[in-house]
C-alpha cells in the first residue's frame, strides 16, 4: 500500500463506491466549542485531494460557530461491507467563496431552496412556516436561479492525522495511523 495516506483513503473511497458501501460519502464529524465541549453529526464529503477533505454548510449552523471558534475537527468513514474505516483530524478552514459558488450550482434546485429558506440549527418555530417560507421564495426566483446565500459555505479539513482501521478476525484489526510532519507523512501501526 501506498505511503500516501490521502491517495490510500482515495483508494479506499473508491472501493466503497465500487461495493455500494451505503452511504460512503457520509461522514461523522465531530467539533468542539473554544471550552472543548464536544459535538457531533454527519455531514456529506463532497471531495478529498491533496489538500484535504471537503464539506459545505451553513456557517452559521451549530458546526459552523463551533469551527468558527475552534478551528480543529475529526471525520470518521465506516464501510461495514468493506470491514475497513478511516479517521482524520485536522485543521479547519473555509473554502474561497468562488469554490462554494460553484459547488452551489451543481446542487438540485430543491436543496437550493432548502438551504436558502433555512437558517440551520436555529430554532424553529414551526415546520408550517419553514416550508412556508421555502414556498414563498420559489415563488419569488420564479424558476431563475437561487442565489447562494453568503453564509452557505464550504469547509476544509487539512489532516495532520489519519488512521487507516481493516477488521480483522477475533478483533486482532488491522490500524495504521499516519502523522505529518516537518519531513511528511509518519506511518506507525498501533496494536488493535
Amino acid at each position: 500500500m501506498t505511503g500516501d495516506p490521502i491517495a490510500r483513503f482515495r483508494s479506499w473511497w473508491r472501493a466503497a463506491g465500487r461495493a455500494a458501501a451505503p452511504p460512503r460519502d457520509a461522514v461523522a464529524l465531530a467539533t468542539a466549542t473554544r471550552s472543548g465541549r464536544p459535538s457531533l453529526r454527519y455531514v456529506l464529503l463532497k471531495g478529498a485531494d491533496s489538500r484535504g477533505f471537503v464539506f459545505f454548510s451553513d456557517a452559521r449552523s451549530r458546526k459552523g460557530r463551533e469551527l468558527a471558534a475552534n478551528p480543529q475537527a475529526a471525520l470518521a468513514f465506516y464501510w461495514e461491507r468493506l470491514g475497513r474505516q478511516v479517521r482524520v483530524e485536522g485543521r479547519v478552514e473555509r473554502l474561497a467563496p468562488e469554490e462554494a459558488e460553484a459547488y452551489w450550482v451543481t446542487r438540485p434546485r430543491g436543496s437550493q431552496l432548502s438551504a436558502a429558506a433555512s437558517r440551520q440549527s436555529a430554532r424553529l418555530g414551526s415546520r408550517r412556516a419553514l416550508a412556508a417560507r421555502r414556498q414563498a421564495l420559489a415563488r419569488r426566483l420564479a424558476g431563475g436561479p437561487v442565489p447562494r446565500p453568503a453564509a452557505w459555505t464550504g469547509f476544509l479539513l487539512v489532516p495532520r492525522a489519519l488512521e487507516f482501521w481493516t477488521d480483522r478476525p477475533d478483533r486482532l484489526h488491522h490500524r495504521e495511523r499516519f502523522v505529518r510532519t516537518s519531513r511528511g507523512w509518519q506511518r506507525v501501526l498501533l496494536q488493535p
